[in-house]
């Protein structure tokens, strides 16, 4: 019987995939390598469902039946013939995932999706070796993947629309907030945002308009406070379109138009200054914790998650 939802790949992506699917009510399979890397998954995905309920994301009783539907495995084959639908998590390597989908399409039947997790992989090039790759799509979720509402659904160039809206629906039923991506560009939808205002944030820092630390606290306490509820577009329609158009005349002029990496980031990055690996990068990271940041971010994701569900059910 098709009742699971298989992902292929148990580790940090891969195991909070599974945790949502189980917390949405469907038996999940997290398969990995070998036996051992599967457990360690399972044991993730439970860390992610003990979280999400520990912090009011999930009920107390969504987190035990999640926890009955979550199994792990090393035999694709088996798990093939009781998956839906399957989502592949693996290495970001196109030749992996690309022998990854040619055994997945030899094994399942034409009505099961498959589906990759890449970040900036096209599924046009992950999905070549296929022979039903009108059923293959892109769904990226974002890290982390048992928090961040957004999943990116991504037809390829032989996607077949019906089936990217089957999943694009099958994921709205898991609390995430899928958008649909009509073609396989690199950087998929919300990444090319984000690399614009990265580009520009590093050129200010670079022209010596403000720091980084100034530069990042003015996107997190000043658009970034609006984004969960009230995103660019709707922002311009609110403001009419016409004086959106007269601050764009005026603004777009004297902002970043880089088609290549700014050469204060290049330097940086031949001086050595990677950034938290090396303790040194836009911020000093030796006079920092990254964990304790990390933990900032993801409370606060939890509070936005939780208001913007609550402004929603209003």
């Amino acid at each position: 019987m098709r009742d699971s939802v298989l992902v292929v790949g148990s580790g940090m992506m891969g195991s909070g995939i599974g945790a949502m699917a189980a917390l949405a009510g469907r038996k999940a399979i997290l398969l990995d390598l070998d036996r051992e890397r599967a457990e360690q998954g399972r044991k993730k995905a439970m860390d992610c469902i003990r979280f999400r309920a520990d912090n009011g994301l999930n009920t107390e009783e969504e987190a035990f039946r999640a926890a009955g539907l979550l199994e792990c495995s090393d035999n694709l084959e088996e798990a093939c013939a009781r998956a839906f639908l399957v989502i592949e998590a693996i290495v970001e390597n196109v030749e992996v995932k690309q022998e990854m989908f040619a055994r997945l399409d030899g094994m399942l039947p034409r009505e099961v999706p498959i589906c990759s997790n890449t970040s900036g992989l096209r599924i046009t090039d992950i999905s070549s070796k296929c022979v039903c790759a009108e059923r293959t799509v892109t769904t990226h979720f974002w890290l982390p993947a048992h928090l961040v509402p957004l999943v990116e659904v991504v037809m390829g160039d032989r996607t077949d629309e019906a089936v990217a809206v089957r999943v694009r629906d099958e994921l709205k039923t898991w609390k995430k907030a899928p958008v649909l991506v009509k073609k396989d560009l690199p950087g998929q939808l919300a990444n090319r945002v984000f690399q614009a205002i990265i580009r520009e944030s590093i050129d200010i820092v670079a022209s010596g308009l403000a720091s980084a630390e100034d530069v990042d606290t003015a996107i997190s306490c000043g658009m970034a406070m609006r984004f969960p509820v009230w995103g660019p577009l709707k922002h311009l329609d609110a403001i009419g379109l016409e004086l959106g158009l007269s601050v764009q005349e005026t603004v777009l002029p004297s902002i970043s138009g880089d088609k290549t990496a700014n050469d204060y980031l290049k330097r940086m990055v031949t001086e050595g200054n990677l950034g938290v690996k090396t303790g040194q990068g836009f911020y000093d990271w030796k006079e920092r914790s990254i964990e304790k940041d990390m933990a900032k971010r993801d409370q606060f994701i939890i509070e936005a998650v939780k208001a913007t569900a609550k402004l929603d059910s209003e």
